[in-house]
């Protein structure tokens, strides 16, 4: 016969692995209940947290009418992606219009090929001969390349509906974001409470710096490239480019995944070299050119302001985030690398401190200081 003692403990340990099924249970379909919601929700969270501090300067000026501030802030927010994107949408309805126009007055949409391109080398003769079919006879050419426009239709329908449905996302996250603003310091204290829990006094510090960096990113990567487009913009505007919302809308996307304006600008300033007169091409350049680099010198200033973390991992971070989770990985990415760097950081020292006493002072004399460390604790 087992000792009463023995059978106690199997008791409990069997009491208490049922606990935890029943909380690893309600844990998991939780889950499954908020995941279809999980990516509206954070976005909501990173919005919150980056314009927190605009909430409170507005709160201040209306008297303290916090509704009223996060209306206004909600309705900007609101007004700042359905205004491109109407754009965007008008425009390409009148592309369409007038492409339909010349289908139906039998107009050719394409004008013959020059001779040079038959001298470009490898693919050159290939695309004089496509080129020849489809301003010659356009219903021949759509017949011949009908298998490759119709996978190529198919794939940019399917990416139009992802795109589609992100925006659809992204608006929804922030008018949940206008709710978030006015219980901002409750949900600030519980995040704090949940993270002094886990980790004590550097799980606070942590939660300092993910909230800075989220607004860091937020100045240094979307405040650029809306400055970046505006300016680029303006100056489509200017020079009376064709398509200028929709070139606009694209620079925007390339500035904020970190690919630059780039490839837009340099087919824009030869089309410019092209077609327009020597003074308005020189002075389209010269404008373009300090616009597609004014990210090199502002966003390093910005993104690095006040963190400990250096800026190559902040950088690596927004790029990696980028790459492997789209938009949202923007704010992911750098978060968990300067988190991740910082926890390294303090192990290093945590084992720095744990060697002798005289190899200590040794290194002390030497000047050797853990830079993160202090970050977290401050």
């Amino acid at each position: 016969m087992p000792a009463p003692e023995a059978t106690a403990s199997i008791e409990t340990r069997i009491t208490d692995l049922v606990r935890f099924g029943v909380v690893g249970l309600f844990a998991y379909w939780s889950l499954t209940l908020v995941a279809p919601f999980a990516i509206i929700g954070i976005w909501a969270a990173i919005l919150a947290v980056a314009q927190y501090p605009l909430y409170r300067r507005l709160e201040n000026m209306l008297g303290g009418r916090g509704k009223l501030a996060a209306l206004l802030i909600t309705l900007v927010n609101l007004s700042l992606i359905i205004g491109p994107l109407s754009a965007l949408i008008f425009g390409s309805l009148d592309g369409a219009q007038v492409l339909f126009d010349k289908l139906k007055g039998s107009e050719t949409l394409m004008p013959a090929p020059p001779e040079s391109v038959r001298n470009w080398p490898v693919i050159g003769e290939r695309i004089y001969n496509a080129w020849s079919l489809a301003s010659n006879n356009l219903d021949a050419a759509l017949n011949r390349f009908q298998p490759a426009l119709l996978q190529a239709g198919s794939k940019a329908l399917s990416v139009l509906a992802s795109i589609g449905l992100g925006f659809v996302g992204f608006i929804a996250s922030v008018i949940v974001t206008g709710f978030l603003f006015r219980p901002g310091l409750k949900i600030a204290e519980f995040t704090n409470v949940c993270a002094h829990r886990i980790a004590g006094e550097r799980g606070q510090g942590f939660v300092r710096l993910a909230t800075a960096t989220i607004r860091n990113v937020a100045r240094g990567v979307i405040g650029v490239a809306f400055i970046q487009t505006l300016l680029c913009a303006l100056v489509l505007k200017l020079f009376a480019v064709p398509a200028a919302g929709l070139i606009a809308f694209v620079v925007l996307i390339l500035c904020i995944v970190q690919i630059g304006p780039a490839p837009v600008f340099l087919p824009l300033i030869l089309w410019g070299w092209m077609t327009m007169e020597f003074q308005a091409a020189l002075l389209m350049t010269l404008l373009l050119v300090p616009i597609g680099l004014i990210d090199n010198i502002m966003k390093p200033i910005l993104v690095a302001r006040g963190l400990s973390t250096p800026m190559l991992v902040i950088l690596v971070g927004v790029l990696g985030g980028t790459l492997a989770y789209g938009l949202i990985g923007l704010f992911l990415g750098p978060i968990v690398l300067s988190v991740f760097y910082d926890l390294l950081a303090v192990w290093i020292r945590s084992d720095r401190v744990a060697v002798p006493a005289e190899q200590g002072l040794a290194r002390e004399g030497s000047g050797v200081v853990s830079r993160a460390d202090s970050g977290i604790q401050g």
